[in-house]
């Protein structure tokens, strides 16, 4: 009996941490020494130059409309994030300058606004859905303000691709951490 019992909880326990490792399943690590940011990414991406004010570019190879990006700015000395209003204020103040930045190319709307805890400092996780010339996007963006930056964390793909990808990329926006 004893022996049994036994062998049912070693079973459990391989099932329970086969369940922790598969969480993580397909993501890769990147780490910014520089900026002092990290982040996991899906595996097969590959980072790509682009002009612009992001930090760095990934792109799926095969579905090249999937990508996340990293987009540093500068906040007024001494602003923290929540300085810069709720996550429904900041999502929506993002979304406005987006849809100013394109004109009537586009519109963005904030879908989505929560904030989380990562050791003690805010971030938000805010959900949009972007009506393009080229279609609909589903983006998630993670957002935080440290050393006088706001570092904006971008994983967007086409609605049509959404929920297939829509784990892996909640995965790597809650993996994005400022040092």
């Amino acid at each position: 009996m004893l022996k049994r019992l036994t062998a049912l909880l070693l079973v459990v326990t391989a099932l329970v941490l086969q369940g922790c490792v598969s969480a993580g399943a397909g993501l890769q690590s990147y780490t910014d020494t520089y900026d002092g940011y990290r982040f996991l990414y899906p595996a097969g991406w590959t980072e790509v130059k682009v002009s612009g004010n992001a930090d760095v570019v990934f792109h799926d190879i095969v579905n090249e409309t999937e990508n996340i990006s990293v987009v540093i700015s500068d906040v007024p000395e001494g602003q923290t994030l929540k300085d810069l209003g709720t996550p429904t204020e900041v999502g929506y103040k993002l979304s406005k300058s987006l849809n100013a930045m394109a004109g009537e190319d586009r519109e963005v709307e904030l879908a989505n606004a929560i904030e989380i805890d990562r050791d003690g400092e805010p971030y938000y996780i805010l959900e949009y859905i972007a009506d393009l010339p080229s279609g609909i996007r589903h983006n998630l963006a993670s957002v935080v303000v440290r050393r006088g930056k706001l570092f904006t964390y971008n994983a967007s793909t086409i609605e049509s691709r959404w929920e297939k990808m829509a784990d892996l990329m909640k995965q790597s926006v809650a993996s994005f951490s400022v040092d």
